[in-house]
């Protein structure tokens, strides 16, 4: 069942990315083949000006290796991997970077830095991680959130999470974005705790008078499949047409996310939103075309 499909990085995200050249990057403990191969994509691409932190020896083999001239970047030398991270948030605090990328660094560690308040990376809304998905260059993403983040984000933080994801799609030209919020059903159901958030949401995102058409709740089938949401009688916007998945849960946006990569081949450039810089935090699995994606997310993602 596994796809041999070759993942591609899609067109959207690289023309409105290309709009915005040379972005400062701040590249943590660089010095691994595939994050420096993915910033050297970036740097071809003339979407990023990479700034590497991390073992200097280290950085320049690999470097070297991949045929990487990086004569013309900064590399802040930093021989202890956990310590990479607060050199970043500094940075990005100084406003000397406006991405922050993953290299070879646990993601805790990472996000633990970014979060510290004395850094002022947070903004007025609740970070969130978006997963950016396509199969083909030109394809119409579909948008999963939160499913690397937040775990079991309450109502308050899925109105923080929503918010986040309306103003991303925005920045990829859509600025009415119809959001699922999905569930195991499209009935509200008391034994099902994810239904009735979802129906408070409907309500909360009226009464905010959000850009962007929400309902839920509704199961997967019934967000992405016109059919299936006309076999069930679900008569809305929404239904069958989804271009966000606002998941319950983690693992729910986890799952999905993975399933496509493996499955069907498809690319997905995932990024944390809502503070003042993007992060980008990729798997240690992930392709290199999907790293070049998440930068491209990145920047787009920036003001």
């Amino acid at each position: 069942m596994l796809s041999n499909k070759e993942i591609i990085c899609p067109n959207n995200l690289l023309n409105v990315a290309h709009k915005k050249k040379g972005v400062k990057a701040a590249i943590v403990n660089a010095g691994k083949p595939l994050p420096m191969l993915s910033v050297l994509d970036a740097v071809n691409e003339n979407l990023i000006e990479p700034v590497f932190i991390g073992d200097k020896d280290e950085i320049l083999k690999c470097a070297n290796e991949i045929r990487f001239d990086i004569s013309g970047f900064e590399v802040i030398h930093e021989s202890v991997e956990n310590n990479t991270a607060a050199i970043a948030a500094n940075l990005a605090m100084q406003n000397k970077v406006k991405i922050i990328v993953k290299g070879h660094i646990h993601t805790d560690i990472l996000m633990k830095e970014v979060l510290k308040r004395e850094y002022k990376l947070l903004g007025k809304t609740r970070l969130s991680h978006v997963w950016h998905m396509t199969l083909e260059k030109d394809d119409k993403p579909l948008i999963i959130t939160d499913g690397a983040l937040n775990v079991l984000p309450n109502i308050k933080t899925k109105m923080h999470i929503l918010k986040n994801v309306i103003d991303f799609s925005k920045r990829i030209g859509n600025n009415r974005p119809k959001v699922a919020v999905l569930s195991a059903t499209e009935e509200v159901l008391d034994s099902i705790q994810s239904s009735i958030d979802a129906n408070e949401i409907n309500k909360l995102a009226k009464k905010e008078n959000l850009d962007a058409d929400v309902f839920g709740p509704l199961a997967f089938d019934n967000s992405i499949s016109k059919k299936s949401a006309e076999i069930k009688g679900i008569k809305n916007i929404v239904a069958g047409d989804a271009d966000v998945l606002l998941v319950p849960s983690v693992e729910t946006g986890n799952a999905l996310v993975k399933m496509m990569i493996y499955f069907m081949g498809a690319c997905a450039a995932g990024v944390v939103i809502g503070g003042k810089v993007p992060v980008v935090i990729t798997s240690r699995s992930d392709e290199a075309k999907a790293r070049l994606a998440s930068i491209a997310a990145a920047v787009v993602a920036l003001d």
